[in-house]
């Protein structure tokens, strides 16, 4: 089964007000396709709306938003999730089990015939070092972290779904990033302002990234070609030393990269003592170290796309250079 989506396509999408969603809404907009999104708050609403999508007020376990959502579309897009390295079981199990186990549901009931599912290489943490891993390297049985094991548990039911009525299919990006980005590169900024940014061993190891436009480039060639119960990894091509990738992007900020560092294994205990305190010591809040956000940008981490690059024709068309130079273009100006 293919599906082309161009003008006339009807979309659903959940967490369309995110950064990936939005990149993906505006794609869809230039394409021509209708597109519905799903919004739980006025902010999110306006957000979309802009983006020429119509929204559906509600969230993940809004049984109705859901259906009116999926009625009638020919492809739904997941990206919605709790993407945090902290949080309560609850928290993690709520949004990224039950509620992509309510958007499935929500997909077959109203006769969708394909559903892409934005998955993480995290899924794999726990399982010793991720280095130029494939889809044939099983998800970790011992998930370092509630993020990396809800979000694995999302998609064994991804997998699971998948039969001749609704070809649901799983995108892997890794390291996303971009001009936009109301996350990540915000988050790195204000770190090295506070002087709190370390790297860690030297921060000397490769990784792997993947442009936002890619991301959204591999979910849509997912949704018209990629197999049922598939996964498919997507990056911008060869990995890149991480701290000078990292130093790349804060340099578009106008922002001075940090020279100091941290050995690993003191940051590997720092990290465990956070957790421990903020587990049964310091209520709230949230540690300013984690193991997984140790393993995920601290180490090595290199995934291999061949397979997306053989299946569907994922090209990753935006460069590394090109998304460093649509950063300058996007950074903030700095009064003198």
């Amino acid at each position: 089964m293919t599906l082309e989506i161009g003008a006339g396509t009807k979309v659903f999408v959940t967490g369309g007000s995110g950064f990936v969603g939005r990149a993906l809404l505006a794609e869809l907009r230039d394409r021509g396709a209708k597109v519905r999104a799903l919004a739980r708050s006025d902010a999110s609403r306006e957000v979309v709306r802009r983006l020429g999508a119509q929204s559906v007020a509600g969230g993940l376990h809004s049984e109705d938003a859901l259906r009116r959502g999926c009625e009638g579309c020919d492809v739904v897009f997941h990206v919605a999730a709790f993407v945090e390295d902290w949080g309560t079981r609850e928290q993690f199990h709520q949004v990224n089990v039950v509620g992509t186990h309510n958007v499935i549901e929500a997909a077959r009931s109203a006769g969708c015939g394909t559903l892409v599912h934005v998955s993480t290489e995290a899924v794999l943490l726990g399982s010793g070092p991720i280095v130029r891993a494939d889809e044939t390297r099983p998800r970790s049985p011992k998930p370092l972290g509630l993020y990396c094991e809800t979000k694995g548990l999302a998609e064994q039911l991804v997998q699971a779904a998948s039969d001749d009525t609704l070809r649901a299919v799983i995108v892997r990006p890794r390291f996303i990033w971009g001009a936009g980005d109301t996350t990540l590169l915000p988050a790195l900024v204000e770190a090295t302002r506070k002087k709190q940014l370390r790297w860690f061993g030297g921060g000397r190891y490769l990784t792997s990234t993947c442009h936002v436009r890619n991301v959204v480039e591999g979910m849509l060639l997912a949704a018209e070609v990629g197999r049922g119960g598939e996964i498919y990894f997507l990056t911008d091509g060869e990995p890149v030393e991480f701290r000078t990738f990292v130093s790349s992007m804060l340099l578009t900020q106008g922002i001075q990269p940090p020279a100091g560092g941290l050995p690993r294994p003191v940051a590997w205990l720092i990290a465990r003592l956070c957790e421990f305190l903020w587990r049964r010591v310091i209520p709230g809040g949230r540690p300013p170290l984690t193991r997984s956000i140790l393993k995920l940008i601290g180490e090595e981490v290199t995934v291999v796309d061949d397979k997306a690059r053989r299946e569907l024709g994922y090209t990753g068309r935006v460069t590394v250079a090109e998304g460093l130079a649509e950063l300058v273009s996007d950074a903030p100006e700095v009064a003198p």
